[in-house]
């Protein structure tokens, strides 16, 4: 395959994963690596190389609009990306030690099972808005967005002890399995605390950006990034995050649950097939 043509479709790829990626609150590694080692014959270490870059990105592309318009809630990421590193650390730690197999499979479990709560919900425009209390109040865990026809949302974070536990777990598992976690950043939000769909993508892709910069260094020192590999998919990615921040901006939360729902049961099946052996 010429130059040229590799090229092309890496950046159309890279475009699509980041067009989603920035609506679901993914880094687009999901469809980066596939597109990279199975289309394209890319090494697998060049191809987790460049998923970093997409997620970083991602995040990228999609943060300046989202935290323009106020999607993204920067108290929450910050209070919640304390036990995501922290699980991170610990998860790159042991990864030498587990069966990596038999963890992907645990994932891939445990993500479709948490798809059933996130189906029941599909048509849910905004959750119940909890009384401020106990840690949310001290930490000020609350914030507002405005929809697109000009309404304000205001919302309260709910049990956020069990957001942290999320996150840890979030965490543990992209440490031990070099793979993103932003599926189940925004479960954790959505579900445990019961945030706004919009809020709940917007502030995991804030997240992912930091955790993925964080690491970058280290793929770069082992030789993984590859520039003709990462420069199209870093152009693609921009491009594609900026078009899915503007469709999210416009969207309702019902679109955006049942886009997350799609690629959630996508991810889960990937990962199942992987811990059995099956190339996808």
């Amino acid at each position: 395959m010429i130059v040229l043509e590799f090229v092309a479709i890496l950046l159309l790829a890279s475009i699509f994963a980041g067009v989603f990626g920035s609506i679901v609150g993914l880094g687009g590694g999901v469809v980066v690596i596939p597109v990279l080692t199975l289309l394209l014959g890319v090494n697998i270490h060049f191809a987790i190389g460049a998923s970093i870059v997409a997620i970083i990105g991602t995040s990228s592309g999609a943060a300046s609009v989202y935290v323009k318009d106020r999607i993204t809630n920067l108290r929450v990421g910050m209070f919640l990306e304390l036990a995501t590193t922290s699980g991170a650390i610990v998860g790159a730690a042991l990864a030498a030690y587990v069966d990596s197999s038999a963890l992907e499979l645990i994932f891939g479990s445990i993500l479709l099972v948490t798809l059933v709560p996130t189906v029941m919900r599909i048509g849910e425009d905004m959750p119940k808005n909890p009384e401020l209390k106990g840690l949310s109040k001290r930490l000020g865990l609350s914030g507002s967005y405005p929809e697109a026809e000009g309404r304000e949302v205001s919302y309260n974070a709910t049990r956020p002890k069990t957001g942290l536990f999320g996150m840890v777990i979030a965490g543990l598992l992209s440490g031990l399995l070099g793979i993103g976690s932003g599926a189940f950043k925004v479960i954790s939000m959505d579900v445990a605390m019961k945030l706004p769909m919009k809020v709940s993508t917007t502030t995991s892709n804030f997240m992912i950006g930091v955790t993925a910069a964080a690491s970058a260094g280290i793929y770069y020192a082992r030789g993984d990034v590859d520039p003709v590999v990462v420069a199209p998919v870093a152009l693609g990615i921009l491009i594609g995050a900026v078009i899915g921040a503007r469709f999210l901006v416009r969207a309702r939360n019902p679109t955006i649950r049942k886009i997350f729902a799609v690629v959630l049961a996508v991810v889960a099946v990937e990962m199942i097939l992987a811990s059995q052996g099956v190339a996808v």
